[in-house]
């Protein structure tokens, strides 16, 4: 890679940010391998895609809590080593001074685009402080709910003109933040089912700037086993009756989802992909609730039933128990570095190779792990940079 990127968190002090941060210290410092990372196994060429010392981070949050004190709360709580923290404490300092005041939604006193121009600006003065190549946003922060369709929504200049008018709430918050990385000039990445990218003007803008975008909603847990297991079933010719999941989450995460409609995104999400994977033929109930006591921690229950040859009826049970935060965060750091080598390369529009990463890719129709891979694989050995 020919200069620095840099990698621009919104929701920067949360927990999949702080161990996305705390995680590329380490990787830079040679204190952990390289687990749970895809990019590490790609054949990537290092004049394009950017290493892990190439990499900087700042971001966007409205919490204020410094990263150094986020990943001790994580080091209690199981996710990140003990020793973590105080041994990378002054990237995590370097990191937390490259933070800015996050977009507020409740703040309904200015006109939108105003907001929308100060999280551009700031885009732009860590680009331009840090003499960086290109900045890669990426969308980490809380699950919002979907999106009542707009008129405006459908228009640039119409979201344009309305975005001008002081009180109108017209986009979500991760909407306004992929519209402001646009209007900086830099890719985004929306690691969220939040519905930001799915707005047709926002996508336009991206077009118009010739910018590449990748989403949405990271596959990290129980749709990674599902991308998996339902094209077996497909494969072996086994019909699939009912596949029910339940989803137990605690956390800043779970809390979120506890809310309201928020879940209601996530689920659908999920539903999309499960359905386009077994020609949605299939009773597919999902749930989601909140457990606070199991910290940062996720549990998931499957339950799929199926039927074999002259109709013999069976069934499938699996628990699935992880961090999610340990989960997302090398993921995070991929999609930097494959988004950043395909802004390199001159790539625009919805990055459809990247689907590997995602619940609900965008541009593309498959869902199906394996061969998600084999079309990244294939991706990341034809983009390069013209010499």
């Amino acid at each position: 890679m020919r200069g620095r990127t840099g990698l621009w968190l919104i929701g920067g002090r949360g927990s999949v940010a702080t161990t996305a941060v705390c995680g590329l210290a380490a990787l830079r410092a040679g204190l952990t391998p390289s687990t749970g990372s895809v990019s590490e196994r790609l054949d990537l060429d290092p004049a394009t895609f950017p290493d892990w010392p190439e990499l900087v981070v700042g971001g966007h949050d409205v919490v204020r809590t410094p990263l150094r004190k986020r990943a001790e709360e994580l080091s209690a709580a199981g996710v990140l080593p003990p020793w973590l923290p105080q041994a990378v404490g002054d990237e995590l300092d370097a990191a937390d001074r490259a933070i800015r005041p996050g977009h507020d939604p409740e703040d309904g006193a200015v006109a939108q685009i105003d907001a929308v121009e100060r999280l551009a600006g700031d885009i732009e003065e860590f680009r331009t402080r840090g003499d960086l190549e290109r900045v890669v946003v990426v969308n980490v922060s809380s699950t919002e709910p979907p999106l009542q369709p707009s008129p405006e929504h459908g228009d640039l200049d119409a979201l344009d003109r309305a975005l001008r008018s002081p009180g109108r709430r017209v986009l979500p918050a991760g909407a306004l933040a992929a519209y402001a990385a646009f209007l900086a000039g830099c890719p985004f990445v929306d690691f969220t089912p939040s519905p930001g990218l799915r707005v047709p003007a926002v996508a336009e803008l991206a077009g118009r700037r010739g910018l590449p975008y990748a989403g949405s909603d990271g596959k990290t847990g129980e749709t990674l086993l599902r991308s998996v297991l339902a094209p077996m079933f497909v494969a072996r010719g086994l019909r699939v009756r009912s596949w029910a999941g339940t989803n137990l989450l605690g956390g800043g995460d779970g809390a979120n989802l506890g809310r309201g409609d928020r879940a209601e995104s996530k689920l659908a999400s999920k539903s999309r992909g499960l359905q386009a994977l077994l020609g949605g033929t299939a009773d597919a109930p999902l749930h989601i609730d909140y457990v606070p006591d199991l910290g940062e921690r996720k549990v998931a229950w499957d339950h799929v039933s199926f039927e074999g040859f002259l109709g013999a009826r069976m069934s499938l049970q699996l628990t699935w128990q992880g961090h999610d935060s340990a989960l997302a965060a090398p993921l995070v750091l991929d999609l930097a570095r494959l988004t950043a080598g395909a802004h390199a390369a001159g790539e625009r529009g919805p990055l459809g190779a990247l689907a590997f990463f995602f619940k609900d890719p965008l541009g593309s129709d498959e869902h199906r792990l394996a061969q998600q891979e084999q079309d990244l694989i294939a991706w990341a050995r034809r983009t390069t940079v013209s010499r």
